[in-house]
């Protein structure tokens, strides 16, 4: 099937579901973890925090002020900095 009529037929399934005419075949529930939590346990202001392991500081602000989410990379990234910061610090760093 070519990406016109696989994008046509994605858009079909779409606008049933939307109607409720069809179920998802699977829904993604992306986790949450609280990024100023993990930043204040460790003492860091977030211009600190993003500098210590490579990130924007206005990333940072907006996960905190919920402007935005993590995607699954920065959730599994956040989870390693939460329970092994200096391994990850020593990583960027490196």
């Amino acid at each position: 099937m070519s990406f016109g009529k696989e994008l046509i037929q994605s858009a079909n399934e779409a606008l049933e579901i939307a109607r409720g005419n069809a179920e998802p075949a699977a829904v993604y529930v992306p986790e949450t973890v609280d990024v100023a939590a993990i930043r204040r346990q460790q003492g860091l202001t977030r211009s600190a925090f993003a500098e210590r392991y490579g990130l924007a500081e206005s990333t940072i602000r907006d996960w905190e002020q919920n402007r935005r989410s993590p995607d699954r990379a920065a959730v599994l990234l956040l989870k390693v900095i939460e329970r092994h910061p200096d391994i990850v610090a020593q990583a960027v760093r490196a």
